[in-house]
């Protein structure tokens, strides 16, 4: 994807209309400033990014992860705007997106391995059929403005991203290490407004807002950025500043996990943990299995118990981490939990009522008030039903996209963890194995967190889901290539 630069740098002639380009911006602007024009401004920095992006399309990208956790919600400034995006992100995103098309029509190529690979093929079949799912919307224009997001989400940060990563392993650093800059801006922010009430725990609800909507979308970023951030210290120069800078990194991004009181993000660390430690004791996944289908055996047959003993629960929300966690299994006092189970078997309703198409992507929060009934309604209800989404990433597809939207993403989910086991297992890299290892362990804790949460319409989360598995994707590839040539 470099012929641009290599056309840069042989024509000459290209420098001149580099110089004319920079004047022209440097004109506009004045003329803006003049005027007190702001739209002509935006027009002449539209025109200077189109053209970085032309000639340095994977450093536009690294720019992205800088800015994708400080990024604003257009409706923060404009409230009344019928069009929301992410600012700056996403309008960076979908010119990258037509920038990749144009110079995929020019250059002809692409890495046939990437296209042809398994989680390559599920993400077809995710987006293709998002598409008749858009097109039989409740909300057709809703649809098809989500499918366009996630359009330029998965170009950007899959399909651009393992071109990056196969370029140069060291991008890998780079691109985790410029999310985590622009996430310490975001932790700041937070824990300074945090800090002005005290870190009471109702305050921390909302003071990552505007740059997170909430506590849990915050939290759940912290929770895939940690093990990436731990596996880059581990693969870094043997130079004792640097790593000094490192632990003092995952130290401000273990308080500030802490500190968001998000219980799913916890839980997500907590069992990624669990899991490191399976898998650094070396227990096959058989005996594994053997296990969980013996504990099965026991837990199915007590279900109607247990469900009781969660209804006698009644430990709220709390700034005790242990009680705090313990709220996470209270169904009968805590108001988040039980907006969560109506939210819930108010999707599966809608699944019932539309399984093959589902009511159309983006249109949960649109069509939910009917299918609640009063016996699960919480004091956060509403009847409006105009308060967020399914607060569950399987449940909200099955409601908007039908049974094969959400097989779909399931399909994503199991091929990447099929190929981060194949690189764990066959590779003679020991970058790759352990690079491999804690990015589906980063991944694994939003694969959990998809049951409490949907979070994957935002570029934050959205950013490194995307990424994380194109890095494990170009892995794979890499192995398979070289056990072929063994």
């Amino acid at each position: 994807m470099d012929d641009f630069s290599k056309i840069f740098q042989s024509n000459k002639r290209l420098y001149v209309c580099v110089f004319a380009l920079a004047a022209l911006f440097l004109a506009s602007n004045m003329v803006a400033l003049y005027n007190d024009s702001w739209l002509l401004s935006i027009a002449s920095l539209g025109l200077f990014l189109l053209f970085f992006a032309l000639f340095n399309l994977d450093a536009l990208l690294i720019i992205i992860m800088f800015f994708v956790p400080m990024s604003v919600e257009l409706k923060v400034f404009l409230p009344t705007t019928p069009l929301n995006m992410n600012l700056p992100t996403e309008p960076l995103l979908f010119l990258l997106m037509c920038v990749f098309f144009v110079k995929l029509l020019v250059e002809k190529r692409f890495d046939k391995k990437v296209l042809t690979h398994p989680v390559t093929i599920a993400i077809y079949v995710y987006v293709g059929w998002l598409l008749p799912s858009c097109i039989t919307s409740e909300d057709v224009v809703v649809s098809f403005k989500n499918l366009l997001m996630r359009m330029w989400f998965i170009v950007g940060f899959y399909f651009l991203m393992t071109q990056l990563i196969a370029a140069d392993k060291k991008n890998i650093s780079r691109c985790v290490i410029a999310y985590s800059l622009g996430m310490l801006v975001a932790i700041v922010y937070t824990t300074y407004n945090h800090a002005q009430l005290d870190f009471s725990q109702q305050s921390a609800y909302k003071a990552m807002f505007p740059i997170f909507r909430d506590h849990t979308s915050y939290g759940a970023a912290l929770a895939m950025l940690l093990p990436a951030v731990f596996v880059c210290m581990r693969f870094s120069r043997p130079d004792f500043n640097v790593k000094v800078l490192y632990i003092v990194l995952l130290c401000i991004l273990f308080g500030a996990l802490i500190l968001s009181y998000s219980r799913a993000a916890w839980l997500g660390v907590a069992i990624a943990i669990a899991v490191l430690v399976l898998v650094k004791l070396k227990i096959s996944f058989r005996t594994l299995c053997i296990v969980l289908g013996f504990l099965a055996v026991i837990v199915i047959p007590m279900r109607n118990e247990m469900y009781f003993a969660l209804q006698k629960n009644d430990t709220d929300s709390s700034l005790d981490m242990m009680d705090h966690m313990k709220s996470a299994s209270n169904i009968s006092t805590d108001e988040s939990n039980l907006e969560r189970i109506n939210r819930w078997k108010a999707a599966l309703r809608m699944f019932q009522e539309r399984p093959v198409t589902g009511f159309g992507l983006g249109t949960y929060a649109f069509n939910y008030a009917p299918f609640q009934i009063s016996e699960d309604l919480s004091n956060a209800s509403t009847n409006a039903g105009n308060r967020g989404n399914a607060h569950s990433e399987y449940l909200g597809l099955l409601a908007e996209t039908g049974a094969v939207g959400m097989l779909a993403y399931l399909a994503i989910i199991i091929t990447t963890i099929m190929a981060a086991v194949r690189v764990f297992k066959r590779s003679a890299s020991a970058f790759a194995r352990q690079t491999t290892l804690f990015l589906i362990l980063a991944l694994s804790t939003y694969y959990l967190h998809g049951f409490l949460n949907n979070f994957l319409d935002m570029d934050k989360i959205a950013s490194l889901f995307w990424s994380f598995m194109a890095i494990i994707v170009v892995f794979d590839i890499e192995t398979k290539n070289n056990t072929a040539k063994c």
